[in-house]
């Protein structure tokens, strides 16, 4: 496939970039040199997803995958929690992932795992 390289890149930034630069970020660490972090800075990072999430819907332009799921997901929570600016790009990727059908009934299981655990959560606090 041509497209595994652009796959695996994406899927190995995510790991070994995006998480150190975002927790770096969040906990008010200076990133290290150039020769001692695996991302340059956190604004170049950002700006690279950025710039490749303007050239197309996904990642690997038309083509959804893997590599997307885990960026949607990582890019919804990181922007809810404001660990990530929600850069309009960034927006329109999240309300593609979002609007799958996939994910849509992904979502409802969890809120309801969500509920019953809460409800599970209750009654052990009441004893019942």
């Amino acid at each position: 496939d041509p497209d595994r390289g652009a796959y695996l890149r994406w899927l190995f930034i995510y790991g070994s970039c995006f998480e150190p630069a975002v927790v770096d970020r969040f906990m008010k660490r200076e990133p290290g040199s150039m020769n001692e972090t695996p991302y340059a800075s956190y604004e170049s990072l950002i700006d690279m997803l950025e710039d490749t999430l303007k050239t197309g819907p996904y990642l690997l332009g038309e083509r959804f995958t893997a590599a997307d799921l885990l960026w949607g997901i990582a890019l919804n929570w990181t922007t809810m929690f404001g660990l990530v600016e929600a850069r309009p790009a960034f927006k329109a990727y999240m309300e593609r992932i979002n609007s799958r059908a996939s994910i849509q009934k992904v979502s409802a299981e969890d809120v309801a795992m969500a509920a019953e655990h809460e409800a599970a959560a209750a009654r052990l606090k009441t004893g019942l």
